[in-house]
């Protein structure tokens, strides 16, 4: 990517940052010059993580962080401050899913998830914006999915999460808005990550996945992270309360001869909930 954006001297959180879209997210900001707090519940990855982007000469602080603990949350926003200064960005990246048919789907798992993607996302937006609202300004940007605008087989509590992230966005750009804090959202197709390569059967990518991507292929964890730092950046500073697509032009419409009927679970596949 060849985009450029500026960020010495502000620092910003970044959580589920260890990997996927949120380790992305971090390689962008440090390239551009941010201090960044890397938060992951995998205390151990952010802090190796961290410790290479200090030996290559960027500020990072690594930062375990379980988003459903909002002491640990606090506590972990404090720290941020305390070592690299006032918090400017939040990225709120950390995420999982646990796909199961509407009518098995355990509570545990129900409650994983919701409590995971939007209650752990609206206790990091309400601890670093309490700082953002100290300081009279920042920018927040909260990964939603495009299953924020419609549904996916198999992942009630995935969509229902997502749809959230929607909500939150659009009530936080509201009420923070006068008060210097923008507040917007991506909402990513597909990205190319391990993680997803391990979730979904390889046939879905091809068959499934690219066919009914436009752009034909999913995105690459960098074209996320370039969008992320438009929003965060001055170029968007009359952007706020927007779920930008970053989708490859899926919801444009798109038609598949299975049309969306395969449950798209690698683990489900395995478990014989379904077939290809």
């Amino acid at each position: 990517m060849n985009v450029r954006f500026d960020f010495s001297g502000k620092t910003v959180l970044v959580t589920g940052a260890a990997s996927g879209i949120g380790r992305a997210t971090v390689e962008a900001l440090v390239k551009a010059g941010a201090a960044v707090g890397i938060a992951d519940i995998q205390g151990d990855e952010a802090d190796a993580f961290a410790e290479t982007i200090r030996g290559q000469g960027g500020a990072a602080i690594g930062l375990t962080l379980d988003v459903r603990d909002a002491a640990a949350t606090e506590r972990a926003v404090e720290m941020l401050e305390d070592e690299l200064g006032p918090i400017f960005g939040l990225v709120t990246a950390a995420g999982l899913s646990r796909p199961a048919p509407a009518e098995s789907m355990s509570e545990a798992s129900w409650d994983l998830v919701m409590d995971t993607n939007l209650k752990g996302m609206f206790l990091s937006c309400q601890s670093a914006g309490r700082r953002m609202l100290a300081h009279g300004a920042g920018a927040i940007v909260n990964i939603g999915s495009v299953n924020s605008l419609g549904g996916f087989a198999g992942r009630s509590n995935y969509c229902s999460s997502k749809f959230g992230v929607a909500g939150l966005t659009d009530v936080l750009a509201i009420e923070w808005g006068r008060r210097g804090i923008r507040v917007n959202a991506v909402a990513p197709n597909g990205v190319d990550t391990p993680l997803v390569r391990q979730g979904i059967p390889p046939s879905f990518v091809t068959e499934v996945l690219d066919d009914r991507t436009p752009m034909g292929r999913m995105a690459l964890p960098g074209e996320i992270a370039s969008t992320v730092l438009f929003l965060l950046s001055d170029a968007a500073s009359y952007v706020t309360g927007s779920m930008l697509r970053v989708d490859g032009g899926l919801c444009s419409g798109f038609y598949t001869h299975r049309q969306g009927a395969d449950l798209a679970s690698a683990a489900l596949l395995r478990d014989g909930v379904y077939s290809e």
